[in-house]
Parts: C-alpha cells; structure tokens; sequence
C-alpha cells in the first residue's frame, strides 16, 4: 500500500514563477529531486524509461509527516455569538436525503463535535428528521420514527422552546404514497433554559469537526439536496414553518428569522447568501454541486438555471466531495529562466517507494522558445484523475474483454475514497461526479503507472502512452514547447498564435469553449495541427471563473457516458453553458476541427491502417514520401497495433470538411471494439468491429485557410506505434514526414473548387 503521496500547487509554471510542493509521507525521511519526463513508458517493449535529473534548489532530504484529507462537502456560516441570547431555536429545509439509511447526518447545525454541545437537525439513526440538543452534560435526542425514502423532497424542521422546555421535529413528504408512512411530527420534554451555545459556525450538510492545520473538517457529513434552510430564534408551529418554506414570509415571521439562505444566489461561485437582512452569508468548502435541480423544479419554464434561479435553489452534499486537499507545503521551487519548456516531475523516494508530482515547465506568456508546442491535455488527465474503473464497474472486464488486474494505486484509492474520484466515478449516493479538482494527489499521473484501458504490451492510458509522443520527438531531436489545456483556457489564441504548429497528445477528450475556439482560430489563422490520438474533442466542460484548478462536466443528453444527469440539470453550474458532447454544439463538431471524430472504441487487440484513395492525391505526397508499405501500422505498444482503444472516423455529414483526404483506414477491428452509442437510434446486431465498416480509423490530411492544415490519425493507440523497432518504422516516417512539412514556413494552398 502506499505510503508516500504528494501534489502541487499548480500544474503549469513559467520561469521565475514559483510552484509549491505538498507531500504525505509515514516514512521518516524522504529525499526528493526534479527530474524532466521523456519516456516514461516501463514495459519491457518500450524503449527504455527516461527520466533525466535536473539539478534544482529542492534536491534533498526532508522529514516525512502524514497528511490527511477531510473529503465532505458543507456550507458554513461563521455566526459568531449570534445566537447566545436566543432561548428558543427553530431549524428548518427542503431536503432531498441520498442515502437516508447511512446514519446520523447533519442538515443544520451550531454543534461542535469535540465539546458535544449544541443544536442540529439531523438525518437520524433510524433515516427520519431528527433533532439534538446538549450543553455538554445531557444531551436530548428525538426523531420522527419513520424512514425518508431516498432521492425524495421532505419539508423537515426541528424546534426547541427554551421557556416551555419542548423540542418538536417535522417531516412532510412533498408527495404521499399509498402504502408508504413518512409523514409526521412528534414532541418530546427537555430541559428549560438549555445552555446549547457553542463556538462552533452554522454549517448545513455537516456538524463542526474543528479545524486541521487550517482547513474546516466536517462531520455527520450529509448526502442529498438542501433547499432554502432558515434558521429562526423561536420556536416555531408547524404553519409557521410551513409559512417560510417559500422565498417570501409574513411580516409577523420576518423579525423571528436569525437566517434564510438562497442557494439560487451565486450558483456559479462559492458563496451561500444570506436574503433574511441578517447579513449571515457564508461559504462552501470542498464544492459540493450546485446549479441543482431545487423542490418546485418543473421544467416547464426552461432547463437551464439562468432562466429562472428559483427553480435551482438547491445544493446537493456528498460525503466525499475534496476540492483542495489543504496539506501545508513541505518545499517550493522557484522555475530559473534557464529551465527549457517541458514535462517535469518531483520524484519523492524512501525505502524502495516511490512517487512523482508531475508539473509542466512553459516559456513565458508570448515568448516561445520553439515554433512547435505539444498540447498537454491537462483537461483530460483532471476528468480521468484518481478513476475507479477496476473496483466500481462491475462491467470492466467486459468492456476491457480480458481479465482485469488491480495496480497499487488502484488498490490504495479503493481504500482512501478520500483522494477524491474521476468525472467517471459516481458518488458514494450513486450521483454522478460533475466535478474534478488538481489540487490534490493524482495518482495517475505521473511515470511507469499502468492502467486497465491500455492494451498490451505497454497497457497505458494518457500520461504514459503520451510520452510515446514526447520521446519520439526528442529521438529525432525535435524541440518543442509544453503548454497545458489550463494555459490554452485562460490565453486562447494569443497562446498559439506564436507556433508554426501544434500537436496533441493521445487522448484531448475535454474541451471548454475558450480551448475549442482558439485551436479552430489557430488552425484558421495559418497554423498547423497534428492530432495524434482519438476521441478527441469530445465531452465540453467548464472551468470556474474564480476558484482555480477544478473542472466540471454535464454529460447531457447522449454520448458513450459513464453517467446522465438528472432532467433539469444540463447545464454548468460555473458558466451556465450547455453541457454534452461537442457534436451537438451546433458546428463545432470534432470532425468539423479535425476532421474526423468518435466512432468506436474497444481495449483488446489494436489493428492495422491500410492505403485509402486519398494516398493517391498529390495533396497528400508528402505525407507518404518514401513509405511503400500497404499496411500500416501492423505493429505497436498499445493492443500491438496503430488503429485501437478509441477510434475516429471521417464524416462529411458529421461536418468532416469536405475537401479532406482520407489517406489511409483501418480495418479488422476486434468485436470487442463497439459502435457509440450516439449513432445508434436503437440497438441491433451488427454494431461490434468485427462486422459494421464504421468502426474504424481514419487518417486525414485537410488544408486549412490562410495556408494552416491539420492532420489526424483517428486512433488512441496510434502513438504506440512511433516508438516500436527504436522509431524505425513506416507510422514513425510517414509522422515525420508530417511534421517536417508542417514546420516548412512555406503555406498550404487550398484546392481549388
């Protein structure tokens, strides 16, 4: 099991800049040093890794410490001594619990953890609104008795009266079944005058945990839907509850009310506003998801929160939420100018173990030091961070189409669901995951880690099979620039308009509309684009406006998806863009920026690419030039062949541009390489690679205008291929003879009509 993890402060650093290293380590000491990733491919195939130490200021030993994250989402109002002087309390929300039956959970709380003293309304033991009451000595318990039904609305509420000695509890379910009974409310005797104050803040989803080396910690932490929360300094009836349930209230209420929350407000951002005129605005920690679907959700006014907030006021909880993992820093490193662009890592090692924090080196904004940049699909590698496809999916083996093997990291985040999950992964309430955070241990990424997705013999996905490229590039002394898809989201155009040409990496699958419009800007304002990889462009996601390094993905309404969102919620909550694949964004299709997009995948066995009619066109010459081979690409680390994994194909119809060339195809897919999904009006036979023609790759070539082009391989496994035979082989020329012709200066004419 691991003992060393670690991460960084950010992943893309320019020289002079200065990046941040967090380590969790239980062994005593630790040393650690920079080194920059060439290869770091560890099958006994692949050529041999490269790691080249570059000496830096963090070289050395340092102390290990174990670092720990506190994952759980929650709101928490820092209320101070607000409600000292209040005798009486009433508690109360639309909530919509996940997992009723988990055990005690937090709705509304002033409760401190450590003391044992305060007040909560809580999902209790037995799965029914309760409420508790201490002032540290005695504490008073009492639910309503009778289990709420998962991913159903309650009006649920708790009251104590301070001068009659009373607590209530209520539960409404805001739609009655027949033969379900959970409905009700109950009363109980307590204690008059209770000292329940504490210094603990308000918190809705959790209960006050204290604070570790700085970071709030939660506990009793709650899963569902919170709507509209109020808190009132009295003991309200039911009808009085009732009566504030909504966004307006009687005057007679208004001066009852300590705090009436509106989720609605600030959807996009991370603060919970307070609408009462009490000013008790707050924050949330670890992102739970917000732009919701709230109780008086009908659809029938929109499907985007934009158009009316009212209907999205609610924020739904997850007990294994983690946006920023909030370790201390164990040391920094200052980037020297003479630092050249390119893909490090931190490599932290005691007793044996090992572990890398892998950051990317960029030339200062608007001056590149090469005129090709490789794409580092940071997006990407966010979505698929920390993914639990070997223990959630009980379907693995199937899609994989061979027996699975768990690697140590996998078995360790199995263990440590804290760590956080991928944009693959549900909730542990069966939610989908919309969002994906780098401020914490990725634990796939980073050299010589395995996956379950690659095929053999190198059985990579991502970072690893994308330093096929980076070490082909470098066996042919090619310089290049390293820039991130963060870099490309907050610069846009103005980040490439400086490269001759630019090339992805094996897999780009998310793309934010910023990313999606300055490559098309790129490629139409004279640049070149090599896209080495397949399924690119796939999934649009969102990055928040105001907090750094996390992403967020709606997988709306089709598409080859781990999840679907509920009805309703379609839409960013960080944008309010809609979410879903790209293909349906109206022109900004894949095939419309590279020319060809998803048609298949399958993780077995790789195929081959054979000679397709474009190979004969003139416009295309240069790209075989001296390959005489039929097939190509019979050969390779990924599945032992360039067409695997995740294919794209050319569509004219799917906005494939229609002068583009088809240079070569692949053929004699395995069956267990399948049709998606989104081509399928309903299921038949036939959609398997063994016997539909459109489970295949394409190789493309298209002229762009202001003399840009781009050309595509359509295949993930594509890149395994370039290294095999130690670069000496027909896919490595005819990607060489790319690249040559795409750094010429000299423009590429459009045919003519």
């Amino acid at each position: 099991m691991l003992k060393i993890t670690g991460y960084a402060d950010r992943v893309s650093v320019m020289p002079g800049q200065t990046i941040r290293f967090m380590v969790n380590c239980e062994y005593p000491q630790y040393e650690a040093g920079v080194v920059r990733v060439v290869q770091g491919d560890s099958a006994p195939e692949a050529p041999p890794v490269k790691l080249v130490p570059v000496p830096s200021t963090v070289d050395g030993r340092y102390p290990g410490r174990k670092q720990v994250i506190h994952a759980g989402s929650f709101a928490r109002i820092d209320c101070g001594d607000r409600f000292a002087a209040s005798p009486s309390f009433s508690m109360q929300a639309m909530v919509m619990p996940t997992t009723p039956k988990k055990g005690r959970q937090a709705i509304i709380s002033k409760w401190d953890e450590a003391a044992g003293k305060g007040i909560a309304l809580v999902v209790a033991e037995d799965g029914s609104a309760g409420i508790e009451l201490s002032d540290g000595a005695h504490k008073v318990t009492l639910s309503v008795g009778k289990p709420m039904l998962a991913k159903h609305w309650y009006l649920v509420a708790a009251t104590y009266d301070g001068a009659a000695g009373k607590v209530a509890v209520h539960q409404q379910p805001q739609h009655d079944f027949p033969t379900i009974d959970d409905s009700g409310s109950t009363e109980a005797n307590a204690p008059a005058g209770f000292a329940w104050d504490n210094a603990a803040p308000l918190l809705f989803a959790a209960s006050w945990g204290g604070e570790d080396a700085g970071r709030p910690v939660g506990r009793a932490l709650y899963n569902g839907k919170i709507d509209r929360p109020r808190v009132s300094t009295a003991a309200l009836t039911l009808a009085e509850i009732e009566a504030l349930r909504g966004d307006r209230w009687p005057e007679r209420l208004a001066g009852t009310l300590a705090g009436a929350w509106d989720f609605a407000d600030d959807i996009p951002g991370v603060t919970v506003r307070d609408i009462s005129g009490r000013r008790l605005d707050g924050a949330v920690v670890n992102m739970p998801t917000r732009g919701v679907t709230g109780h008086n959700f009908t659809g029938e006014d929109g499907m985007c929160w934009k158009d009316r907030p009212d209907q999205w006021s609610a924020i739904h909880f997850h007990d294994d939420d983690v946006y920023d993992a909030g370790w201390q820093a164990d040391f920094s490193l200052t980037v020297p100018e003479t630092m050249k662009s390119g893909i490090y890592a931190v490599r932290i090692h005691a007793e044996g173990e090992e572990q890398f924090v892998t950051f990317v080196v960029r030339p200062a904004r608007g001056k590149p030091t090469s005129k090709l940049a490789f794409l580092f699909p940071l997006a990407t590698y966010m979505a698929y961070a920390n993914e639990h496809f070997g223990t959630n999916d009980g379907l693995v083996e199937l899609h994989l189409n061979r027996a699975l093997v768990l690697h140590p990291h996998q078995q360790f985040l199995n263990e440590h669901r804290e760590y956080g999950h991928s944009l693959y992964d549900l909730h542990s309430d069966g939610s989908g995951v919309y969002y994906s955070s780098r401020l914490r241990p990725v634990l796939n990424l980073r050299p010589k880690v395995e996956a379950n997705h690659g095929a053999g013999p190198s059985h990579l996905w991502l970072f690893n099979a994308d330093t096929h490229i980076t070490s082909w590039l470098e066996h042919f002394d090619q310089d290049y620039d390293v820039i991130t898809d963060e870099d490309l989201h907050e610069e846009g155009f103005s980040l490439l308009s400086g490269y001759r040409t630019v090339m992805t990496a094996t897999h780009p699958e998310y793309y934010s509309r910023e990313m999606y419009d300055a490559v098309q800007r790129f490629t139409h304002s004279g640049g070149r684009l090599i896209y080495l990889g397949g399924n690119g462009f796939y999934w649009r996601i969102a990055y928040n406006r105001t907090q750094p390094g996390i992403i967020e993905v709606r997988r709306s309404e089709g598409g080859s998806r781990a999840w679907e969102p509920p009805t309703g919620e379609y839409y960013h909550s960080f944008t309010g863009e809609y979410g879903g694949m790209w293909r349906r964004q109206g022109g900004r299709s894949p095939n419309h920026l590279v020319g060809v997009g998803f048609t298949a995948q399958g993780f077995d066995v790789s195929s081959y690419y054979r000679r397709a009619s474009g190979a004969d066109d003139p416009r295309a010459a240069f790209i075989l030039d001296g390959v005489d081979d039929e097939i190509l690409g019979d050969f390779g680390l990924t599945g032992g062949g360039a067409s695997g994994m995740e294919l794209d194909r050319h569509d004219v119809s799917l906005g494939s541009p229609p002068h583009s060339l088809v240079v070569a195809r692949s053929e004699r897919q395995t069956e267990a390489h399948v049709h998606v999904v989104e081509d399928l009006l309903f299921n038949h036979m036939g959609t398997t690679g063994d016997v539909n023609d459109k489970v295949h790759a394409d190789l493309v070539f298209f002229e762009t205008p202001n003399g840009g082009a781009v050309f595509s391989v359509g295949s993930i496994a594509y890149s395994g291929a370039l290294p095999w035979n130690n670069y000496d082989n027909n896919i490595s020329r005819l990607t060489l003879n790319v690249l040559r012709r795409f750094m010429d200066p000299a423009p590429f004419p459009l045919p003519q009509a």
